[in-house]
């Protein structure tokens, strides 16, 4: 009786002290199974390297198979040798020696199965520049034949090849929690326990022989790359209008970059420096009376797609000859002058500060050059020059005025850059191409020059007003503002200045291109038009307007006019009823087809001169790409554990056969 009481005593107290201790400890109890993994994983911010596709094959990253990648994470070391399938941690300082290493070295490679690469805003050895592109980027579309000449001296090609692993470029606090990770691992000499990075699925063609562009779009596992270009004139193009057509003066720029990381692509000095400046331009002129009755028409266009095959300026070309909806209004014959705004963010990065004019021909570009200079003259302020590109240059530098070149050799252009024989910009299509690599004061000097130059290409016949040239200023509060709207995740595209016009998507800018969606049209539906293509459209549609007379009718319904539009209609579900020439261009390649739904692939149009060199880029169908960090156990640790929960088992069920014979003999005494 005695000993029977003593053993149920124990076991309620046992009970009640693991009640008090499971009450005691709720806080920290994992309430559901999401809790659980929270726990066991760590979530990795990052941008990934992605797979692309063309009319020959791959390029870019992802898993050799369609299962995850789970791998220890280990540092890189130039002189490391590596006994396991590992997840390498590495500086972008020691990016191109990794990759070097891959390819000269097959045992070495055989053990990487992922890259982690560590942010870093800057290169311990900035002299030197990281660029994945090529040295003469995008040579085969040249309208000239010399592809060994180095526009790009930094560039390395990485971008451009394919690698059966992942690759991404971690956050800043990833990067501080992958260095710990890794640090971790190599203090585990007895440790039975190891940190292994998890590489969900990344960017798998879905379905086997899908390996290019043709096949791909076939079976609908990819989609384009593109997206929408805008132009628009100043004044605004009455359509309507008996008047005769004047000469156009075209003033181009792009709007897209690329990088070896997806979203990462953020071109501050090549091409973002280039639109900025163009949009200040516009804001400019916005402001000058009296430019209906100049000679010449004003007309300006923001391309797309032009790091992929020139894609915006091709299309916008190919429209012109097809005198569709997109183009109503313009004429390729009007077409006197193109002026392109290039890479300008680090005109005052070296002492001498300097711009370069590259031109297609001296004898057509004269008026042009001679207005350049002539607009510097009179800004009077300013201590910079402007100068011919050297004559020992094979021809004009990668820019969308080659497609103008090559569909018309005799196209009168001029490429206003901040280099000269060689890009200034050491981090050329490169995700450190940020807002640290470029001045706005380099950007205000030349929207300044561009500006006042339309104004006295605009008034060829006239003599130029000299007290309204200088009151054509920039506004260069305006420039760092869109510094910050277009080039910084703070306060990025949640900025007010792109909140005016539009309800961005996503805050962080991004200029990667995207894929092309839907059917091509001049009047989009928003859904298919990027962020930053979108803000655009709505700002060159606001500077340029006059306004409408019908001000009462409520837009876009309300904007009946033939040549009225609705501005800001993102913001309030309203908008303004404005009389603009504002519209989007598609930007795609010139070799697609978009039909039943579907895209098919064009055979060479031997009209078409840089369709022969169009690689028709696309990109591969995928989900979410996501990456994780977590703890696993050695297999002879996990034996040990299945032999001791076998022991503790086996011990449990006699423990258990004892008591019960006691508790019984014990109950039967009593």
């Amino acid at each position: 009786m005695d000993d029977s009481k003593l053993l149920v005593f124990f076991l309620c107290l046992l009970a009640r002290f693991c009640l008090s201790f499971s009450a005691s400890d709720q806080v920290n109890s994992f309430q559901s199974v999401p809790d659980l993994e929270k726990s066991m994983y760590m979530a990795i911010d990052g941008y990934p390297c992605v797979r692309l596709l063309n009319l020959s094959g791959e390029i870019g990253c992802s898993n050799p198979g369609r299962a995850n990648i789970v791998a220890p994470v280990t540092r890189f070391k130039t002189a490391n040798k590596l006994a396991e399938p590992s997840a390498l941690l590495v500086s972008i300082d020691q990016f191109e020696d990794l990759f070097a290493r891959l390819s000269n070295d097959a045992d070495f490679s055989r053990h990487v199965v992922g890259v982690l690469v560590e942010s870093g805003s800057q290169l311990p050895n900035g002299s030197k520049g990281f660029s994945p592109d090529k040295k003469f980027p995008q040579a085969e579309f040249a309208p000239y034949q010399s592809g060994n000449f180095e526009w790009n001296p930094t560039g390395s090609g990485l971008m451009w090849k394919a690698y059966n692993f992942p690759v991404f470029l971690l956050s800043n606090s990833s990067t501080l929690a992958l260095q710990e990770v890794a640090l971790k691992n190599e203090k585990r000499k007895k440790s039975y326990t190891v940190d292994v990075a998890d590489f969900d699925l990344v960017m798998q063609t879905t379905k086997s022989g899908t390996r290019d562009s043709g096949s791909c779009l076939r079976e609908q596992t990819c989609l384009p790359l593109g997206g929408y270009s805008v132009w628009s004139a100043l004044p605004p193009i009455i359509v309507s209008s008996s008047k005769k057509a004047k000469a156009m003066i075209l003033t181009v720029a792009s709007m897209d970059a690329a990088s070896f990381f997806r979203d990462k692509s953020v071109g501050a000095d090549s091409p973002i420096s280039g639109l900025i400046s163009l949009l200040a331009v516009v804001d400019a002129l916005s402001h000058v009376d009296g430019l209906g009755d100049l000679d010449k028409q004003l007309v300006f266009a923001v391309f797309t797609g032009e790091a992929w095959g020139y894609l915006g300026s091709r299309r916008f070309l190919l429209e012109l000859d097809q005198h569709s909806d997109a183009v109503s209004g313009l004429d390729s014959a009007l077409i006197e002058t193109v002026l392109e705004i290039g890479s300008v963010g680090k005109g005052f990065a070296q002492d001498d500060k300097a711009f370069f004019a590259h031109s297609t021909k001296e004898s057509a570009t004269n008026r042009t050059l001679s207005a350049l200079k002539d607009a510097l003259g009179s800004l009077k302020t300013q201590s910079f020059k402007i100068s011919r590109a050297s004559k020992s240059n094979p021809g004009l530098p990668p820019s969308s005025l080659m497609s103008f070149l090559k569909k018309n050799a005799e196209t009168s252009g001029v490429v206003l850059e901040d280099f000269d024989a060689a890009f200034t910009n050491k981090f050329y299509h490169s995700h450190l191409d940020d807002l640290s690599n470029i001045n706005s004061s380099a950007i205000v000097a030349a929207a300044s020059v561009v500006a006042r130059s339309l104004y006295i290409l605009a008034s060829e016949k006239k003599e130029i007003n000299i007290s309204v040239l200088n009151t054509i200023n920039i506004n260069a509060s305006l420039v760092e503002e869109l510094l910050g709207c277009l080039l910084s995740c703070e306060p990025g595209l949640t900025c007010e200045l792109v909140n005016r016009y539009i309800a961005p998507s996503t805050s962080c800018p991004s200029h990667y291109v995207g894929v092309f969606l839907g059917e091509s049209s001049s009047q989009p539906y928003p859904g298919n038009v990027g962020d930053v293509p979108r803000f655009v459209w709505n700002f060159l549609a606001d500077k340029t307007a006059i306004p409408s007379k019908n001000t009462s009718s409520a837009c876009p319904k309300g904007c009946r006019g033939n040549d009225e539009m609705c501005v800001k209609a993102e913001t309030d579900g309203k908008g303004v009823c404005v009389i603009s020439t504002t519209r989007y261009v598609p930007a795609y390649s010139t070799r697609l087809k978009y039909e039943s739904d579907t895209w098919e692939v064009l055979p060479h149009n031997s009209s078409d001169t840089m369709g022969a060199a169009d690689p028709v880029w696309t990109e591969s169908n995928w989900d979410t790409i996501r990456l994780r960090v977590y703890t696993v156990q050695d297999t002879r640790f996990d034996s040990w554990i299945l032999l001791l929960g076998i022991t503790v088992t086996v011990l449990s069920y006699i423990i258990i056969v004892i008591s019960k014979a006691f508790i019984t003999k014990a109950l039967k005494r009593d």
